[in-house]
């Protein structure tokens, strides 16, 4: 088959690298258009993008509908993986086979913008990926594959991401088979459907009165954007990589005991593995701690 690939973050790439080298011909990536990134605010390619342009391949970054129409009308199927715009109909049933959605979740369970994070936030104890065609709904179309991973107890978001990138690529050439054979996807289901709405920094704030088990997940589930976080003497820190500890704190109530930082909750304490300052870059917990001097009974809030 002749596809379009249409994706924006670096998740994708396993899957761009298997239909590059598998039977099927890779003919154009589409990615959105290049943004304003760091402090000076220059104009930057997806990670897909810059993929593509490493490879010299065909590059395509629609500003519209119309643009994205003539990018896939030549095309047998488009495979999206985090494209982070939604088509019209008049767009998905351009291309032979229409769209397929490489969805890191196992459908319907999370529909929606962050499903890796929500899924781990939830506590749940098994994810995957599922491809399934595009339709006007939320990632309600018909599925064609689903691959199960069960989840670690101290997994995050970025490690999780990683592996259902990887996951991934079996469940598109699965399906891509599928649709060559003439098998039709099965229909989804609304039953146990849950929505996996996109994150916001406020909601990235740590509330340390929860129990342990509830903090961990929380900042698990938010590493490392946009970052579980906490003020400390006023200023904002992020926390991450998080473990559970046997030791007691009041909640919120910060300390360095052998040199383990750590800090209380509803329940016990858990052990910070990083801290990120503002401006600044991952720092081991235990090398924050010796620089910020902490006076006992001082709290995050």
């Amino acid at each position: 088959m002749k596809l379009a690939v249409a994706a924006s973050p670096e998740v994708a790439i396993p899957t761009l690298v298997a239909l590059l080298d598998s039977k099927h011909s890779l003919i154009r990536v589409i990615s959105q258009p290049d943004k304003p990134a760091g402090r000076g605010k220059t104009l930057t390619p997806t990670s897909v993008s810059q993929w593509a342009l490493d490879r010299d391949l065909e590059l395509v970054r629609p500003f519209n509908d119309a643009e994205m129409a003539r990018a896939v009308e030549d095309v047998d199927c488009v495979v999206t993986i985090g494209f982070g715009q939604l088509l019209p109909e008049e767009v998905l049933q351009i291309p032979r086979y229409g769209f397929l959605n490489l969805h890191f979740s196992l459908l319907p369970r999370w529909r929606g913008a962050a499903p890796v994070q929500r899924a781990i936030e939830a506590g749940d104890a098994l994810s995957g990926v599922t491809v399934f065609k595009l339709d006007a709904g939320m990632d309600t179309g018909p599925i064609y594959t689903t691959h199960r991973f069960a989840l670690d107890e101290d997994i995050s978001s970025d490690e999780l991401l990683i592996e259902l990138g990887e996951l991934g690529v079996g469940a598109v050439l699965d399906a891509l088979e599928k649709i060559e054979n003439g098998e039709k996807p099965t229909r989804q289901s609304d039953e146990g459907a849950t929505r996996a709405f996109k994150l916001s920094r406020e909601e990235a704030r740590i509330d340390w009165s929860l129990d342990a088990k509830s903090v961990s997940a929380k900042i698990r589930a938010f590493t490392s954007n946009p970052g579980a976080w906490t003020n400390f003497r006023g200023a904002p820190i992020k926390i991450s990589a998080p473990k559970m500890s046997n030791e007691t704190l009041p909640a919120g109530e910060i300390a360095f005991l052998a040199k383990r930082l750590l800090i209380g909750t509803g329940t016990s304490a858990i052990e910070i593995g990083f801290i990120t300052s503002a401006g600044k870059s991952p720092t081991p917990a235990a090398a924050w701690a010796n620089g910020a001097r902490l006076v006992e009974g001082e709290r995050c809030e």
